[in-house]
This record gives C-alpha cells, structure tokens and sequence, in this order.
C-alpha cells in the first residue's frame, strides 16, 4: 500500500489550504485514515482522523473549528481542509491509514493505531 499526500505549500495566517491522500494497493480498502504532523526537533502529533465505514470524525483540540477531514466514501482519498490557518500550524503533514477491521474510535489518534504511512507534505503559515 502507498499512501501519496499533497496539497502542501504556503499560505498567510488566516488562509487555507486543502491535503489530499491517496491510498493506492491492489484491493487495499482503508478502514481509516489519519492526518498526524510534525515540526522539526518535536514528535509528531495526531491532527485529525476519519473512520472510513461511519465516516466518524476525531479532531486535536488545536485544530477543532477550523480543520474538516472528509473521505471519498467509496474510492480511498482522505482530505484535510484547513481553514483559518495560524503560524503554529506549520509542520510536516502525514497521512497514515490502515486496512482490515473498523478501528475502535478510542483509537483514532494513535500512531501505532495505522499501518501504512505517507513521505509527508510541508504546510508553511507565514506572513
């Protein structure tokens, strides 16, 4: 399985930018997919996450009200719409899924929680 994220860039403080994630892998079906960052010299941290059957929705406090994750319900594409962006959202953006059972929700923001990762995308907030 390959995960392939882009959408990364540079945006001003208060703009938005969109990610996508494409899981590729024959037969592969994602069960759940996770958006986690990480700013250098700190351990990367959960951001958002998606449970692909229920389409339930798990969010990091710092990113509630302003990021949106969404899935194509029937293809194996999770998207992170980020709105309102703030200099702190600056990082390296990783999308991660897994495939198999339907993930307990208390596990959502887990980084062992997902099998398979993607090489990341640099989101930039800066004015």
């Amino acid at each position: 399985v390959q995960l392939q994220a882009s959408g990364g860039g540079w945006v001003q403080p208060g703009g938005s930018l969109r990610l996508s994630c494409a899981a590729s892998g024959r037969t592969f079906s994602p069960s759940a997919m996770g958006w986690f960052r990480q700013v250098t010299g700190k351990e990367r941290e959960f951001v958002a996450a998606i449970i692909w059957s229920m389409g339930t929705t798990s969010y990091a406090d710092s990113v509630k009200g302003r990021f949106t994750i969404s899935r194509d319900r029937y293809g194996s594409t999770a998207y992170l719409q980020m709105n309102n962006l703030k200099p702190e959202d600056t990082a390296v953006y990783f999308c991660a899924t897994r495939g198999g059972s339907r993930m307990i929700t208390s596990m959502m923001s887990a980084q062992n929680s997902y099998y398979y990762w993607g090489q990341g995308t640099l989101v930039t907030v800066s004015s």
